[in-house]
């Protein structure tokens, strides 16, 4: 035989041998699963609640035109500190001004005639005193007249006289009555002109004093919306007047949050919070919850969720969630985004592991795993989406690596952190528990023979170079 075919020969006999060795290194890896691990450990957990909103203060104040008038001078500027009553702008004010001047001179002329009908009164009333003590007098003199005319002590011509001057006393002393009542009456009236005036008057000041306008809280004023010479209107009916500007009082500074619906149950008040502020990086704020919400909010819209325009609205919804800083910057300024990290559980030294590692399956599909016949897939906890339809009988667990398998050991959990999830019962310390990857997860089944690479997964070369 000669060499070359000797060379043949031993080449095809080396082939054979290298692809029975493949062939049996591939049947024996073909149903062996490349999987990462971790493993169940005891460590502090905390259960966050994740919500952005806003800075706002806890008392602040809309500053709305109360009256009519051009705006002549604004004293203040965004930023300025101003206490309750001080000036903040001025409205044009010649025509209230006038008005004032004009309504004092009236009063000052109804308190003259006030004097006068008073002064008249008193006089009403000396002389109807002076006439009736004039009347006493002429019915004594009557009276003894006619004693004296009967018994003839006296002519006719006297009797006559006494009986017409007790006459005329009656008649001075009923009109002197009607001059007093009538004085009294000029007086009332001349109280209910001054009265009146003074009515108006007060009108008219507070017209005059609408044309300056006062801060009506000690804060900060964060905000200005009008310029020198535009037109300051009232609301009417209803209707807000013109927006001036906001005072907001920073000595309390809150967070206001938007909670998803999903997340409020386990907010309550005094909840700690750790507050992020964008305009502050690097540095967070300690807070706590003072006040949640109890109506729902529409996410895109923010009208409240129970009207009867938005009542069967299927929208994504969110509840308002006040969060109180304890101890707030004096750089804060209403308006700045803030994330607030709300701590409704903490537990320390519990058994987690990380929230990727759980899945879930049905009994049936684990009784056809024990008798080698399942067809079916593992489907991840924390991606289950089925709602109320989803089957009851579903058990939650994780994989277990022993002895080269992946084992389904079904576990009980608490409270969920940031990545890792309590777990009351089913694993031990040190546990080797699958932890990916997804799609490794999914397919996993009970008893399958794992390989475990926890090597740093490869980048695309050519994503990265781009």
């Amino acid at each position: 035989m000669k060499i070359w075919q000797k060379a043949v020969i031993g080449v095809v006999a080396l082939l054979v041998i290298l692809g029975i060795v493949w062939f049996s290194v591939y049947k024996a890896n073909q149903n062996v699963v490349v999987v990462q691990t971790g493993r169940a450990a005891r460590e502090d957990l905390v259960s966050l609640v994740t919500a952005s909103g806003e800075i706002r203060p806890k008392t602040y104040t809309n500053v709305l035109g109360e009256g009519i008038g051009k705006i002549t001078d604004i004293v203040v500027k965004e930023g300025d500190h101003v206490k309750k009553g001080d000036v903040l702008l001025h409205l044009e004010n010649i025509q209230p001004g006038a008005d004032v001047q004009a309504q004092q001179a009236t009063i000052d002329s109804a308190e003259a005639g006030m004097k006068a009908a008073s002064s008249s009164y008193d006089m009403s009333v000396a002389t109807q005193a002076q006439r009736q003590s004039d009347l006493d007098k002429a019915k004594l003199d009557w009276q003894r007249a006619q004693l004296s005319f009967k018994e003839q002590l006296i002519s006719k011509q006297d009797y006559d006289t006494a009986k017409a001057a007790y006459d005329s006393a009656v008649a001075a002393a009923t009109s002197a009555g009607a001059q007093v009542d009538q004085a009294r009456a000029s007086r009332e009236q001349a109280r209910f002109n001054l009265d009146q005036s003074r009515a108006v008057l007060k009108h008219t000041q507070d017209v005059l004093r609408k044309t300056t306008y006062t801060a009506p809280i000690e804060g900060i004023v964060s905000y200005i919306e009008v310029r020198v010479g535009e037109n300051v209107v009232p609301g009417i009916q209803g209707t807000a007047g013109s927006f001036l500007m906001t005072i907001s009082d920073m000595s309390v500074v809150t967070a206001e949050v938007k909670v998803d619906e999903t997340d409020i149950v386990s907010v309550r008040n005094g909840e700690p919070v750790d507050i992020a502020i964008d305009a502050i990086p690097a540095k967070t704020f300690k807070g706590h919850v003072s006040e949640v919400g109890e109506l729902a909010i529409l996410r895109t819209s923010g009208q409240a969720a129970m009207t009867s325009t938005t009542a069967n609205t299927q929208e994504a919804r969110d509840f308002k969630v006040v969060v109180t800083l304890d101890n707030p910057p004096d750089s804060l300024r209403p308006g700045l985004s803030a994330t607030a990290k709300i701590q409704t559980a903490r537990k320390q030294n519990v058994m987690s592991i990380p929230i990727q590692a759980l899945a879930e399956r049905s009994q049936k599909e684990l009784d056809e795993a024990k008798n080698g016949t399942s067809h079916g897939s593992v489907t991840l906890a924390a991606s289950n989406s089925e709602g109320a339809n989803s089957v009851k009988a579903d058990i939650q667990g994780v994989f277990v690596v022993r002895n080269g398998k992946a084992q389904f050991i079904p576990v009980q959990t608490g409270i969920s952190g940031t990545t890792d999830i309590e777990v009351t019962s089913g694993l031990n310390d040190g546990d080797v528990i699958v932890t990916g990857s997804y799609k490794a997860l999914r397919s996993l089944k009970p008893g399958a023979s794992v390989k475990i690479d926890n090597s740093a997964p490869k980048t695309d070369e050519s994503s990265s170079s781009s």
